[in-house]
């Protein structure tokens, strides 16, 4: 009698089997399709309300191209240093091995703002950025972003991990799991970042379905569809007379000439009973929500933005419910991946927000001048964040509104009164006026 294990190895396997052994067999007898990144790798396309999508197609979309560019060209912007903890506070590590490598030059071919962007770019639709590590004499030395279509993740029998990149000039290359750094989006294992094509498939598809209907709607001269009627059947070529006779000159807007009780009506919905351009603007808040932009930043003013009049304000909205999620994820994968653990102790990466809250000239001198005043910022600091170079001396120093005085002379006398104290003291002369008569 054959055994559990023999019988259940005997069943035919079921359709959902049989396909992970075809594609496995087309694209390699190494590829393992048993995790889900493999398998959304594959198929990352759908079909939805008659229209594909994919992240080639929702780039179409005006509304994702400026939430994705305005996101991952915003942060691509913003410097990323290596800063050293010190016991004053902190400064710019700008000899440490990935200070270069963050901030400058990622690669030979690359440099950080189109890095930064590729990687931002790739979490936003995609879900999760791969990066090839670049190691020399087991130090990181560079890093290179891996476009997400052209990598796939292969498991062995075994166990083992690799990766199988191909490269935009077709030749394919193995990485082993080691130098793969991997950067997650939105997440909820903890693990893979959720992608925004395959989540969001129904609304992109909502969206590009409306743009096609109304391309069509324009492209027939916002004409709703036709049909004639006639009182009798025609022959074949009297249909096909018909067609480039009557119905060409209707489609183009001539005044046909209509003979033998023909009759011509339409059907459908026009376009405006179609609702399609308050369609249109729905989707672009739909979409927004999705990137979590204020629609007022890629272009949609038809209503104004909650967050508070001034600049500023928005900018800090922005700032702290769109962008420091991304930029803290970024900075907490920098320590826990690249730097040692003895590094991390000692040195840790930080964006660079600042430049992002300027607010107008005579803002800047009013809060400037309260930061000198009150002891704060030096007015070397404050050439700093306005790109001059420092003066050294006093401008270095900390200064209080109080005549002026340093920090350190609040509540006592400057060095020039108590020397001439001193001096009144050892003359015998006192400071007490003589009386009057």
């Amino acid at each position: 009698m054959p055994s559990a294990t023999s019988h259940t190895a005997a069943r035919p396997r079921g359709l959902g089997q049989r396909i992970r052994a075809a594609v496995a067999g087309w694209m390699g007898q190494s590829v393992s399709l048993s995790d889900a990144e493999g398998m959304a790798a594959l198929f990352a396309r759908r079909e939805v309300a008659g229209v594909e999508v994919s992240g080639r197609t929702i780039l179409s979309l005006s509304t994702v191209w400026a939430c994705a560019r305005l996101i991952s060209e915003t942060i691509a912007t913003l410097p990323l240093s290596m800063y050293e903890r010190t016991p004053t506070g902190r400064r710019v590590a700008s000899g440490h091995r990935l200070h270069m490598v963050l901030h400058d030059q990622p690669s030979v071919d690359s440099t950080a703002a189109v890095f930064w962007e590729s990687v931002v770019a790739a979490m936003l639709l995609r879900g999760n950025a791969h990066c090839e590590k670049l190691i020399v004499a087991g130090r990181i030395v560079g890093l290179v972003f891996l476009a997400p279509n052209r990598l796939t993740k292969f498991r062995h029998p075994n166990g083992v991990t690799e990766w199988r990149y191909f490269e935009s000039n077709g030749r394919q290359r193995t990485i082993p799991n080691a130098r793969i750094w991997h950067v997650p989006g939105f997440t909820v294992d903890g693990e893979n970042g959720l992608s925004v094509i395959e989540h969001g498939a129904i609304v992109f598809g909502n969206a590009l379905a409306a743009g096609k209907a109304s391309s069509d709607a324009f492209g027939n001269g916002l004409m709703q569809p036709l049909f004639y009627k006639l009182g009798q059947w025609l022959k074949p070529e009297q249909r096909e007379e018909f067609k480039k006779s009557v119905a060409g000159s209707i489609e183009r807007g001539e005044t046909p000439l209509l003979e033998g009780g023909i009759g011509v009506d339409s059907i459908g919905i026009k376009p405006v009973d179609a609702q399609l351009l308050e369609s249109r603007a729905f989707s672009v808040e739909e979409l927004c929500r999705w990137f979590r932009v204020p629609p007022w930043m890629v272009g949609h003013t038809e209503k104004s933005t909650s967050w508070g009049t001034g600049i500023e304000q928005q900018m800090i909205g922005f700032l702290t419910f769109t962008l420091a999620p991304w930029l803290r994820r970024i900075e907490q994968a920098i320590s826990k991946d690249l730097l040692t653990p003895a590094e991390r102790l000692r040195y840790y990466p930080k964006f660079a927000v600042e430049g992002l809250l300027r607010a107008d000239s005579n803002g800047r001198a009013t809060f400037y001048g309260a930061m000198v005043n009150n002891g704060i910022l030096t007015r070397d600091e404050v050439r700093s964040l306005e790109d001059r170079e420092p003066k050294g001396g006093n401008a270095a120093v900390l200064t209080v509104q109080s005549a002026m005085t340093t920090l350190n002379g609040i509540g006592q006398t400057s060095d020039a009164a108590q020397a001439s104290a001193a001096l009144r003291a050892f003359i015998g002369v006192s400071d007490t006026p003589p009386p009057q008569d």
